[in-house]
């Protein structure tokens, strides 16, 4: 929605209401107040009577959006607490950040909540929780987006009052607000309606009807003036009258957030610079918690692991030393690359794009920098992958029969180890672009060209042209089938067993194996081990990179979204 001569005031000690139609712009002048959207926007926008600086601005002021994700498994003291952490750092004792936690859960009415896991809470006490989490370092001003949604009338208004008390103490704060009954409307000191991208009003609340009569429009008794006022703006009662109540609106105020005083708050900036490792090992600490108390989903991937290793090494049964079973032996590396392609990937597939969100908000309101993030999402996941790889492949490695060499097993696992984290990489960068169910058709779509090009032409010597070896190598799958058949046959490997019936064995000979699948030339392992960490730091910096689009955007990444958007629009996605 494109905004037109908006102006106005909004002054600190009053709870004030953007009302509008859907579509109208209500978001998109949020998103400016807050800071959120500062792209491609003329005007301007002052605090106490000074030119809004928007880095100092982002540390005294929070944006709290319109969904209400939070951080799983973690009770409501628990999530305060880290959000204490994060927010006020080693400046303020663990006793002092406790008694702030409970004071704001009085305030909020969460007190009989505190041991409570966020997942289990009401939406009126999820929305009362998000509001919790900015207050912690107390700021002075409050952005809201449409804070009632999706709530009933008891949690509305409860919500309003919340809203109201925290606005009478001193604070700015702003709200959008779709449809309020007339009770809740009654609550808002100040409204600010909007159509089309216009002022439609700005005021006290009780001199709504007031202005409305002024210009000879009559609301209805015992009518909701919220409701009258929405009705009027999408033109039920004519167009003409959208006009007349847009042109006598005073559009001479500038759009000015005013605080009543700097000093009436204790609001410390100096208090707000928490250091990077401090972010880090909070953020550690967070995650690990969520992952021991997500009990149910471990328990899941240790059973998953363990029978798909029973299943995959029945499957390929003692036959890593069976000369007369080598080519088989070729498929069970095969298949330990597309199972760790699938089992890292898919769950990240799933639970990512709901975590991104959470990361945007807490990353907006300046929890913390993005890289302390990025590097403990990296760290905490590293022995998770191992502990279930080695755990998976200590069953299939000894069914299978593979060599009990301690530099052959060393290399089988490393490659797998690898091939793991890119293949999570992977489930990051496609999580991290779309939603929760396109990102799981996307994730396994752009898989299976991996899978294709990289076993096209094994057991080809020929050289291949230009235009199929640059999409061949492109796949580490590719590095990863070469570096696990050569950690099995390559080193001078003794001749494999073969069964006394049979009379001729031609593949008991591990070079014969390798000039087959064509590795004739000597095999270098790590070359091929180099090649696919170089593919991990390169999809673990894209991810870096489109985790930063996502909390700041760059024109690029907007035309990419908007060609998305389209494409699902058409239903070609």
């Amino acid at each position: 929605m494109i905004l037109r001569g908006l102006s106005g005031q909004f002054k600190s000690g009053e709870l004030t209401a953007i009302l509008g139609p859907s579509g109208a712009g209500k978001s998109t002048l949020l998103n400016i107040l807050a800071g959120y959207r500062c792209r491609n926007i003329g005007g301007s926008i002052n605090i106490n009577g000074q030119l809004r600086d928007m880095q100092e601005f982002q540390k005294m002021s929070c944006y709290i959006m319109q969904n209400d994700l939070m951080q799983p498994n973690l009770t409501v003291f628990e999530a305060m607490s880290f959000a204490a952490d994060l927010k006020l750092g080693r400046k303020k004792s663990k006793s002092q950040k406790c008694a702030a936690i409970d004071e704001i859960l009085r305030i909020l009415r969460l007190t009989g909540t505190r041991d409570t896991l966020t997942d289990r809470l009401s939406g009126g006490e999820r929305k009362r929780l998000i509001i919790a989490f900015e207050l912690v370092n107390n700021p002075p001003v409050i952005f809201l987006d449409e804070p009632t949604t999706g709530l009933d009338e008891l949690s509305s208004s409860q919500c309003i009052d919340v809203l109201q008390s925290l606005a009478h103490f001193g604070r700015t704060v702003i709200c959008s607000v779709h449809t309020p009954s007339a009770s809740t409307f009654k609550k808002f000191d100040h409204v600010y309606v909007i159509t089309n991208g216009q002022c439609a009003y700005r005021g006290a609340t009780d001199n709504l009807v007031p202005f409305l009569q002024n210009i000879g429009i009559e609301c209805p008794k015992h009518y909701n003036p919220a409701d009258f006022i929405i009705e009027i703006s999408t033109g039920d009662y004519g167009f003409h009258l959208v006009e007349q109540i847009i042109t006598s609106v005073n559009t001479n105020l500038p759009l000015v957030p005013i605080l009543r005083s700097k000093s009436e708050f204790e609001f410390d900036k100096k208090n707000l610079k928490i250091s990077w490792i401090d972010q880090f090992s909070t953020l550690v600490k967070r995650m690990m918690m969520q992952i021991y108390r997500n009990r149910n989903y471990m328990y899941m991937k240790i059973f998953l692991h363990i029978f798909l290793g029973i299943m995959i090494g029945g499957m390929f049964f003692n036959m890593g030393n069976d000369g007369t079973k080598a080519l088989f032996n070729f498929g069970f590396c095969f298949a330990c690359l597309i199972f760790f392609l699938y089992i890292p990937m898919l769950p990240v597939l799933l639970q990512f794009p709901s975590e991104i969100r959470i990361m945007k908000r807490e990353h907006f309101n300046k929890w913390y920098d993005l890289s302390a993030y990025y590097w403990a999402l990296t760290i905490i996941n590293i022995p998770i992958q191992i502990s279930f790889a080695v755990l998976y492949l200590s069953i299939v490695y000894f069914i299978t029969g593979q060599p009990l060499e301690l530099h052959r097993s060393s290399m089988f696992f490393s490659t797998c180890f690898i091939c793991s984290f890119i293949a999570e990489s992977i489930g990051c960068n496609v999580a991290s672009v779309f939603s929760n169910v396109n990102s799981v058709f996307a994730g396994t779509a752009l898989t299976c060209p991996l899978m294709l090009v990289a076993v096209q032409d094994f057991g080809d010597s020929r050289p291949l042209p230009l235009y199929r070896t640059i999409p061949m190598y492109m796949s580490y799958i590719r590095y990863g089938m070469e570096a696990l058949t050569t950690a099995m046959y390559g080193y001078g490997r003794q001749r494999l067993h073969c069964p006394p019936e049979e009379i001729y064995c031609h593949f008991s000979s591990p070079k014969e194996i390798l000039r087959i699948i064509g590795q004739e030339t000597p095999p270098n392992f790590w070359l091929d081990l180099t090649a696919l960490f170089v593919i991990l730091f390169i999809s673990r910096g894209i991810l870096y990179y489109l985790l930063r689009q996502r909390v700041q955007p760059n024109k690029t990444f907007q035309m990419l979204q908007i060609i998305g958007k389209l494409l699902k629009s058409r239903n070609f996605i």
